[in-house]
């Protein structure tokens, strides 16, 4: 595969992955501001801020409006929606012989759609059902790539993409939240969060889609230590890191196997020791250790892994392809 095709089916996905990330995020905090006090409100915003890698003093700078519109709508936030969804766009174009036309069309009317909501004043009606559109048109994207291409190594590059990019927000999104609310005495084995911060954590849930399912696994009971277990190192939950560990070291052996010279021989292994290390990991000592400490080595190894993937595949030297 060319490797300017398999830089933008990459970059597809994981910008398409953030802006549904971003999306689901600020939906989740907007639904806790009608149910919390507001003096909450500027050390909520503050995380998310921090969570979607901005300035978190923004949150103190800027009104709900303003905040709203850089979320969504700010043309120089490169994690904004609008941003994300028009770089995705953007390769999509640059490939459009090696998509599907289904997904082309979808990702086209997504774009549009999102423009159209930047010319409109969003506080006219309830903004939520903006973010919604937004995540749902990102998984009917997900839904209809899967479904009308076929799984060779394009797709393989776009599985790369998307659970590259959703690994790290999941880890910075754990990071962050966990820094704000997890004291000596909450971190102790099954202990349950005091009722100021119940909201928030069943919030960190549902900012990775898992209330639901955390709760089929663990009942309703909120744990901190059991959340960290479940975002981290469940390996059937599609949003865990665990399971986009998984994922990825299937799409790069998958695609290594039938690349010339083993140039991927360098980001496999990256790769294998930080699934391994997610494998073999117990929550109790990742806890002992300092949760932090593992995100930021989980956070880091994501970095390696898409270095390691743009010089085997993307930005190799001349010289290697003549080799092979």
């Amino acid at each position: 595969m060319l490797s300017r095709v398999a830089d933008s089916l990459y970059w597809m996905a994981r910008y398409l992955e953030r802006a549904e990330h971003t999306a689901r995020v600020v939906n989740v905090h907007m639904n806790l501001e009608l149910e919390q006090p507001q003096d909450a409100s500027f050390g909520r915003w503050a995380r998310v801020l921090e969570s979607l890698g901005m300035d978190k003093s923004s949150a103190q700078e800027l009104d709900p409006h303003s905040l709203l519109h850089l979320f969504c709508f700010e043309q120089s936030n490169p994690v904004s929606i609008i941003s994300c969804i028009r770089s995705a766009r953007d390769n999509a174009r640059q490939v459009r012989e090696q998509i599907s036309s289904e997904m082309f069309e979808h990702l086209n009317k997504l774009y549009h759609e999102v423009q159209t909501a930047a010319q409109d004043d969003l506080w006219t009606g309830d903004p939520r059902e903006f973010l919604d559109a937004v995540k749902e048109g990102s998984l009917l994207f997900q839904g209809v790539t899967d479904s009308t291409s076929g799984h060779g190594e394009g797709w393989r590059f776009i599985q790369l993409g998307r659970f590259l990019e959703r690994a790290f927000t999941v880890a910075t999104l754990v990071d962050v939240h966990f820094e704000y609310f997890s004291g000596d005495a909450a971190m102790r084995p099954d202990a349950g969060p005091d009722t100021a911060d119940y909201l928030e954590w069943i919030g960190l849930l549902r900012c990775a889609t898992a209330f639901e399912a955390y709760c089929k696994v663990y009942t309703a009971k909120i744990a901190p230590d059991r959340v960290a277990e479940f975002l981290v190192l469940n390996e059937t939950f599609p949003h865990s890191i665990r399971f986009s560990a998984d994922r990825v070291q299937s799409a790069l052996d998958a695609i290594s196997a039938v690349s010339p010279s083993r140039r991927g021989a360098k980001a496999q292994r990256v790769t294998g020791r930080w699934r391994s290390a997610l494998s073999y990991a117990q929550i109790d000592e990742i806890i002992a250790n300092g949760l932090h400490g593992m995100m930021s080595d989980l956070k880091r190894q994501t970095t390696e892994i898409h270095s390691g993937i743009y010089k085997a595949f993307i930005s190799y030297p001349v010289e290697t392809a003549l080799e092979a």
